[in-house]
């Protein structure tokens, strides 16, 4: 907690250049590419970072391939490119995989038509990825016997990635690398009031922990929270060129249906593409793309019922899928960017909009705010929220992309060099790595070298924290010191995927949570 505590030290009273409000993906992002150029940036969030949107997502990194049904071109050809940025950023972390799509009856197009756009959306790739693949029925079937193709027309195989780790614990890394990079952050912070006065905004925070209040001033804010920027701006008074309205996505974790590390992709009954997505030794199943009103409305039995229907259709299982299998449930609301001289939400035709962002600038109030977005353009929306806050008239250091992406593959191999005598070498119990230092790597780079550390020391901090899972004992304290574990939810859901993959009664009842807890929050 001594991290977190040195972060509310510095935001309170404290005179920044940028407010950033929301620490999901795009606020994340906004600070860590501002505080690489020299900004000083204070970052909060009222809960945890990543505690919305950005920690329901897919945990897919794409070009947006069904985005080619609606010709969005430009939009495929730059999602492609911060697609194949991510990759190479984070080859441990980022890994490209396979989507095979199985056409039938409800598929919006044949299946020719669709092996076409496949080696369309390979060359708008830029080739960066496998050549796309066209299946027969057999051949599907050959492939992922697990697949129903009896009305199975034909099926198409294209690349794409996706986080091995969660999408969480992926935003904390830019939140990580801000704070490296000098910025103040803080998660449970809210935000109780922003006002201008002399050409400044005069904020007031309250650390929902502990009950302080606290004040900053700033030359400029940010408005990057998520689905709810459009209600800060109203209290601003700040009127934008755009809005939002919510898309609900809703994935289930059941135990895993298929050994290969490919997604499976069917389109449902409404036409809309859904999928069986690979985490560690289980299977998600999502997205549905529900209309909704309420941000905060979560999986209903209905959502339940559906996705249920639908994959039990388009599997040959054993046994039906049931409730009872499911380990835990993810819900996200998606918001989706239209004009706000579009009338109310209720004319919008919700089903055609991608995840396109847009950045708006109110010069005269110095707020710039960020609509829409997905984890893989994020990198974008950093850059263009740099160009935003520049043109408000804030200084900027010199260029530099040091703020992403993981070390050197020479930091790499000495890592993994040393973690061998120390017998990382061995095969994770449930993570898709070849050793338990592969793992160690992707969720701490460079920190990772003080994990070995603290096994190096205590031999025994190399057995597992939890049983049934690959985060270690010597992780804990690590993590305890650089990651603001505020409560135990922020390590369990969001810095690892633990109770996405694991039943909450069966973390519960494990004995090594009590040394979880004791690690993290002995000094709070």
């Amino acid at each position: 907690m001594e991290l977190r505590q040195q972060n509310l030290d510095l935001l309170d009273r404290g005179s920044f250049d940028v407010l950033v409000v929301g620490g999901g993906i795009n606020g994340a992002v906004s600070a860590a590419a501002l505080a690489a150029r020299g900004v000083k940036v204070a970052l909060i969030d009222r809960s945890d970072f990543a505690n919305f949107t950005s920690q329901e997502s897919s945990n897919l990194v794409w070009g947006g391939f069904k985005y080619l049904e609606n010709y969005e071109l430009g939009l495929v050809w730059k999602l492609c490119a911060s697609r194949n940025q991510l990759m190479k950023a984070y080859p441990s972390s980022i890994t490209e995989l396979g989507f095979l799509a199985t056409l039938d009856k409800t598929a919006p197009f044949p299946a020719l038509l669709a092996g076409l756009g496949t080696l369309g959306y390979w060359g708008i790739g830029r080739f960066a990825t496998k050549p796309p693949k066209y299946f027969r029925p057999n051949a599907i079937k050959k492939t992922e016997p697990i697949v129903n193709t009896s009305t199975a027309k034909g099926g198409v195989q294209y690349q794409d990635a996706y986080l091995k780790d969660n999408d969480a614990r992926f935003v904390w890394s830019f939140v990580r690398s801000a704070l490296d990079n000098g910025a103040a952050a803080a998660n449970y912070v809210s935000l109780e009031k922003a006002e201008r006065e002399d050409g400044r905004w005069h904020a007031t925070l309250r650390d929902e922990e502990g009950g302080r209040s606290m004040h900053l001033v700033a030359k400029a804010v940010v408005n990057a929270a998520g689905p709810f920027v459009d209600g800060l701006n109203e209290k601003w008074g700040n009127v934008t060129d755009h809005r939002i309205v919510y898309s609900k996505g809703i994935h289930l974790i059941v135990p895993k249906l298929t050994d290969s590390e490919r997604v499976l992709a069917f389109f449902d009954d409404t036409g809309r593409l859904f999928y069986v997505i690979p985490m560690a030794h289980r299977s998600v199943i999502g997205t549905t793309d529900t209309r909704t009103d309420d941000p905060n409305e979560g999986v209903l039995d209905e959502d339940r019922e559906f996705l249920l229907e639908q994959i039990n259709a388009r599997l040959d299982l054993d046994t039906p899928l049931e409730k009872s299998d499911i380990i835990s449930e993810r819900s996200g609301v998606r918001p989706l960017v239209v004009a706000s001289s579009g009338g109310d939400q209720t004319d919008v035709d919700w089903t055609s909009l991608s995840r396109k962002h847009e950045i708006d600038v109110d010069k005269p109030t110095r707020i710039v705010t960020i609509f829409g977005g997905k984890l893989t353009d994020c990198l974008n929306v950093g850059e263009e929220v740099v160009e935003a806050v520049s043109s408000l008239g804030i200084k900027l250091g010199p260029e530099t992309d040091d703020w992403f992406g993981e070390p050197s593959d020479a930091e790499f191999e000495a890592f993994m060099t040393r973690a061998r005598t120390l017998g990382l070498d061995r095969k994770p119990d449930i993570e898709r790595e070849p050793t338990i230092a592969h793992v160690i790597w992707r969720r701490h780079g460079r920190a990772a070298t003080a994990v070995l550390d603290a096994i190096e020391e205590d031999p025994s901090l190399a057995a597992p924290a939890v049983a049934s899972s690959d985060l270690l004992r010597g992780e804990l304290p690590v993590m305890a010191e650089r990651e603001m574990i505020t409560r135990l939810d922020d390590l369990l859901r969001r810095r690892t995927k633990l109770s996405l993959v694991l039943q909450r009664d069966e973390l519960g009842a494990d004995p090594g949570m009590d040394e979880v807890k004791q690690v993290l929050f002995s000094d709070s």
